[in-house]
């Protein structure tokens, strides 16, 4: 669906249908690269500019609160402005529409990955990719950091982030809370200091009035109750007992489906800072602690995510397949089925607290158009993220460039394609899904004319 021209600027645009606004957000989730930035860049330009559904004011206020919550905040922008629209179906719709074709896609490369994974042109391919993700992984290390780390204190809590993660061995949800108390103090001490920045700059004129404009007021669904408080309440906490209790029912509270999901309701609390941020978590539980993959196959799980559309986020379907295949659920004969299962199961309980908390603090923003509190501990949990997700670049690149582990050979072919990869990232600011396939040919390339590559996933 091409993209609409922008309506007459002198009167706000007729009402949206609610199959109208399902389109849109069905092709959406079929376009949406380029991370975060550019997901919300995309909604701007589309929703502000072109459409002119909302007004620039609201959208940075609806922005605001979502980057203050845990998880996802493009898909939860989605959700926002689909709910404040068409009520909670349409919240539901737009939320859902903007994750469900990266999971179908996912969900394929995943099998692929999984039954032909070591076929060797596959295995090359995925041989020149893993060193490119250790270069983006960094490249996002380097883009929060550039934004986030503005002064000493919060330089120090980024090292002090990355000491506690690589030499003392500290759970990520220690350091989110760590970072968030320090946070807390330092904004009442310090608040210059921990004071985060605004989107207001986010667009250089404005498009003309808005369906939802600036002072229009909360649509009745949009109004704070405690009554709509009790509801969502038990519908969402209902909901998600209802189906890990029907999991545990399944296969006992000691099965992969019931750890997956226990497992990823938490992830899910602690994604403060991006999937970057979340994913030494997930490495620490998936890899040490269930043994649900291998680090290898971490990598290339990211990859994959990486070059879907939708929140990056999403790389946790491939952890829930991996984990479900690997684990048999359903046999040796049905190992497809059982990786579809985990998927669903993971992205299912990743997903539910992001509609819970827009549901439920939505009409409460909507009541209040002023600047939303705490953003001091946000500033500093920010800057531990930046030291987290050094670590995770310094993982990578451990397993890349010594795949046999410290003993073992020096992999140079690798540390090459990294460093034209960083290259590629960081001076000609080449987007990530052209550095990945061409990541991907290199080692293909390689294994054609060299043999390298076969057997190093």
């Amino acid at each position: 669906m091409p993209p609409l021209r922008p309506e007459t600027t002198d009167r706000a645009p007729e009402p949206v249908a609610f199959g109208r606004a399902f389109l849109y957000w069905l092709q959406l989730g079929f376009i949406s690269f380029g991370g975060p930035a550019g997901q919300i860049a995309m909604m701007h330009e589309e929703l502000v500019e072109r459409r002119r559904w909302i007004s620039e004011a609201r959208f940075l206020h609806a922005l605001n609160y979502c980057m203050v919550l845990p998880g996802p905040e493009a898909q939860q922008l989605a959700t926002y402005i689909g709910w404040l629209m068409h009520r909670t179906a349409g919240g539901i719709v737009a939320g859902a529409l903007f994750v469900l074709p990266s999971l179908v896609i996912l969900i394929a490369l995943s099998w692929i990955y999984m039954a032909y994974g070591h076929v060797p042109a596959i295995a090359a391919v995925l041989y020149g990719i893993k060193p490119a993700v250790t270069a983006i992984v960094l490249h996002a290390a380097w883009r929060i950091g550039s934004r986030a780390l503005k002064n000493a204190p919060l330089w120090a809590i980024a090292a002090a982030a990355f000491v506690a993660i690589f030499a003392l061995r500290l759970p990520f949800p220690l350091i989110v809370l760590g970072a968030g108390m320090l946070g807390a103090l330092g904004g009442r001490w310090a608040p210059d200091k921990f004071r985060t920045g605004g989107h207001a700059a986010a667009a250089a004129h404005r498009a003309g009035p808005a369906l939802i404009d600036d002072d229009t007021p909360p649509p009745p669904h949009a109004r704070h109750t405690w009554e709509r408080v009790a509801r969502v309440l038990l519908v969402c906490v209902g909901l998600w007992a209802l189906v890990l209790g029907a999991l545990v029912l399944a296969a006992g509270w000691d099965g992969t489906p019931a750890q997956l999901a226990w497992f990823f309701t938490k992830a899910a609390l602690l994604t403060f800072g991006g999937a970057y941020a979340v994913l030494p978590y997930v490495y620490q539980g998936a890899v040490d602690h269930y043994h649900w993959l291998s680090a290898p196959q971490m990598i290339d799980g990211l990859a994959l995510g990486e070059t879907t559309p939708g929140p990056l986020i999403m790389v946790v379907a491939f952890v829930g397949f991996v984990g479900g295949w690997t684990q048999a659920l359903f046999g040796p004969e049905a190992l497809a089925l059982a990786g579809i299962a985990g998927a669903l199961v993971v992205t299912f309980f990743t997903f539910l607290p992001s509609f819970f908390f827009i549901l439920l603090g939505g009409p409460f923003i909507e009541s209040t158009h002023g600047n939303l509190k705490f953003t001091a501990p946000l500033a500093a949990i920010t800057a531990a993220v930046v030291g987290v997700i050094v670590n995770l670049a310094v993982f990578f690149a451990w397993h890349v460039l010594w795949p046999e582990g410290p003993a073992g050979r020096f992999d140079a072919i690798s540390l090459a394609i990294g460093v034209v990869a960083g290259l590629a990232l960081f001076a000609r600011k080449v987007g990530v899904i052209p550095v990945v396939l061409g990541a991907g040919a290199a080692g293909w390339a390689l294994h054609q004319l060299l043999g390298v590559g076969v057997g190093a996933g």
